[in-house]
């Protein structure tokens, strides 16, 4: 009788020593999924990034054939696009990645405004198929914007939260940046352009 319950109390011991264990390993392995989660979500980010990356120089070489007093534009265009180039290649954070994304949103904003000055451009079927392409894509880069900001909040919201705030300190999870749009953008900040007929 003495032999069965020390049996029992070394269970009872064992269970009582293991229980928070197992619950650090499904913790951790929940932020590693999570985590991964949003890396995969901002790699589809990407994806659309760099599809609107190689749309760019067709797009602009069609609206400099009729608007080429333009040049300033044309530049700005280049120059953000050359900023994202530098971003794929390189080790770029993702912050910097945003950053130089949205840059090259804005002066594409610029350039989407130069082609609505001239119906003759707007009326040639090569620049309304890029024209559609890029709105696709313009499309496709918000939703995936969209689910890679609703996993970062996920993710984040995990790793601040008991018990998943400790692990991720011990383990060194570092929050997620979202994916924010560009300053010129957000409420309040630039009124959109009239639309005159």
């Amino acid at each position: 009788m003495q032999n069965r319950g020390c049996f029992v109390a070394l269970v009872v011991l064992a269970v009582v020593l293991l229980a928070p264990i197992i619950g650090c390993i499904g913790s951790y392995n929940h932020i590693v999924r999570e985590n991964e989660a949003v890396n995969s979500a901002w790699k589809e980010v990407e994806n659309q990034l760099q599809r609107r990356y190689d749309l760019i120089p067709n797009y602009v070489e069609t609206v400099k054939g009729f608007a080429k007093q333009e040049q300033t534009i044309f530049l700005g265009v280049a120059e953000a696009r050359g900023k994202v180039g530098q971003t794929l290649v390189g080790s770029a954070s993702i912050a910097d990645k945003i950053a130089a994304n949205n840059q090259l949103s804005s002066a594409l904003a610029r350039l989407i405004a130069v082609a609505e000055r001239y119906p003759e451009l707007k009326s040639n079927s090569n620049f309304q198929a890029l024209a559609d392409e890029l709105a696709g894509t313009e499309n496709r880069i918000a939703v995936a914007r969209k689910r890679y900001n609703d996993q970062v909040q996920t993710y984040n919201t995990l790793i601040r939260a008991l018990p998943g705030n400790i692990i991720a300190a011990m383990f060194r999870f570092d929050k997620a940046a979202y994916y924010e749009a560009p300053a010129d953008t957000k409420a309040g900040m630039k009124k959109p352009p009239p639309v005159k007929f």
